[in-house]
């Protein structure tokens, strides 16, 4: 599963790809249902399948929707929830498959998630999964998903998917309770031989929306810190921080501004790694929410982005190529048009902005990230 390693833009203009007429990544929250009951949850997941999910034959509109985009077709990525929750995934994988679509799973690790399970995935065509890693040790990370035993289990899912040769990519998310560990989770998941880390700054939607974010210095610490983490050789990405890519920007000409949390992850990196010796994996571009990305909820509604909850339609009274096309606010993010300090920057190209955060913040999803360096730079300068 990927989220953040492509490159938005419009008309081909200043990003140099075009995302006008579709996206790279839909999203389909195929059930709301799942075994675990995460902290920071952006579904608000729940243990049974709630009514309203999109049916077999209505799942199967949508994967021909998609199709419908033209080749090449954007990546779907069959997410939740739990999508083994849903008794048809395999069947709406093979329909995917013989659609020409290529895809993605993000299943949540539990019983559901066997070494037997990860070989089916494996054979249905599935080109890669994503599971969450959110600490180096147990202790964190089985607080945040509250069931114990999660963090072992992780571990053994990534070594046999890993061993199997399927995909496989770790999320993490970025809180108050890991951002010490990060150093150790990229230690941790290299060594087993993930070729890809994603990482998430929190949105303050679903159950995210009772856990305290960090301040903007600690992000610009966090992504100065991913920036030395992506000269190893492991594709690093980020999710709802499009700052990374100012950051790497600016880091390419000598520039950077960290606090003590960066020097002390920064160090703890070279000591278990020793010095970097490739060249950075962070992408000059990418996506944003309703650029390069759109998001399919487990009733049909489209959104902008998973973390973006601004409804503009639903595939079942319309179709995704149309509402993604069309639809005004996610045409706006295409072009730019973002008010305030992130209208104005000089990285608006490249960056842009979490539109998600935006709208958290305060209900606009034009509106400048709050959690960018500059942004509060200029707020506390006025």
């Amino acid at each position: 599963m990927t989220t953040g390693g492509t490159h938005g833009g419009h008309q081909g203009g200043a990003h140099g790809m075009d995302f006008s007429s579709k996206p790279v990544l839909v999203f389909w929250e195929t059930t709301k249902a799942c075994m675990l009951a995460c902290r920071h949850c952006r579904a608000s997941a729940i243990h049974t399948q709630l009514p309203g999910e999109l049916t077999t034959d209505e799942g199967r509109m949508l994967i021909d929707q998609i199709a419908s985009f033209g080749g090449p077709a954007p990546v779907v990525v069959f997410t939740g929830g739990d999508p083994l929750m849903r008794g048809d995934i395999f069947e709406l994988l093979e329909y995917a498959k013989r659609a020409g679509l290529k895809f993605a799973v993000s299943p949540a690790v539990t019983g559901l998630l066997t070494r037997e399970k990860l070989e089916k995935l494996r054979d249905a065509g599935v080109t890669s999964i994503s599971v969450s890693l959110d600490g180096a040790c147990s202790g964190t990370h089985d607080g945040i998903r509250t069931v114990d035993g999660t963090f072992d289990c992780t571990l053994e899912v990534m070594r046999d998917a890993v061993d199997i040769g399927l995909g496989i990519q770790v999320n993490t998310t970025v809180m108050k309770r890991n951002i010490g560990e990060l150093a150790r989770i990229f230690h941790l998941i290299k060594g087993i031989g993930i070729r890809t880390w994603e990482v998430f700054f929190l949105i303050k939607v679903g159950r995210g929306a009772e856990l305290e974010e960090l301040d903007p210095a600690a992000y610009e610490s966090s992504c100065n810190f991913l920036y030395d983490a992506s000269k190893y050789g492991m594709v690093v990405r980020t999710v709802e921080a499009p700052f990374m890519r100012r950051v790497a920007k600016m880091r390419e000409g000598g520039l950077y501004w960290a606090d003590k949390r960066y020097t002390a992850l920064h160090d703890e990196l070279v000591a278990l790694e020793g010095e970097p010796t490739f060249s950075s994996t962070i992408s000059p571009r990418g996506t944003l929410d309703g650029d390069g990305i759109v998001f399919v909820g487990y009733d049909g509604a489209v959104y902008p982005g998973g973390f973006l909850p601004e409804r503009v339609g639903n595939v079942r009274e319309g179709n995704i190529v149309q509402l993604y096309r069309e639809n005004p606010i996610m045409r706006d993010i295409r072009e730019r048009r973002m008010e305030g300090k992130c209208g104005g920057c000089g990285y608006r190209a490249a960056c842009g902005g979490s539109r998600a955060r935006a709208y958290a913040a305060c209900g606009n999803p034009l509106a400048s990230d709050p959690a960018c360096m500059l942004v509060a730079a200029d707020s506390i300068g006025h």
